[in-house]
């Protein structure tokens, strides 16, 4: 393939779990600047001052998405994402004490940052 068309071939496996991790970001960075309720997450996981953490995640999501989609640095903004999904993760167990995602459980960051690591591990250079 040339140019950069080998970085959006959906035919690779890999490239797919890569989009998929890095475009799943898009939402949540949508969601943090404009679902009031969000910076009601962040006050209750007890993120101090709130708004600051809620900008500094969406900020961070900002990057990991760019690093994900166009792969720059791939394992490497695979691992950090997947580190920042376990916060995520480990903030949503913290507020709700729900496994299950669809009720406000921790399931999805988890899922989510699992896929990061197989993601991180499949490109991790040899």
């Amino acid at each position: 393939m040339s140019g950069l068309t080998h970085l959006f071939d959906v035919s690779n496996g890999v490239v797919v779990l890569r989009l998929i991790c890095g475009l799943f970001f898009i939402p949540h960075i949508v969601g943090k600047f404009t679902e009031p309720a969000t910076l009601n997450f962040f006050k209750a996981a007890k993120f101090n001052p709130p708004a600051t953490w809620m900008y500094i995640a969406g900020t961070i999501e900002a990057f990991l998405t760019i690093g994900l989609v166009f792969g720059i640095y791939t394992p490497y903004v695979a691992a950090i994402a997947a580190f920042h999904l376990l916060v995520a993760g480990a903030a949503t167990w913290k507020v709700t004490r729900k496994w299950i995602w669809v009720i406000g459980g921790f399931e999805y960051c988890l899922f989510w940052a699992l896929a990061c690591v197989a993601l991180a591990l499949l490109t991790w250079p040899k």
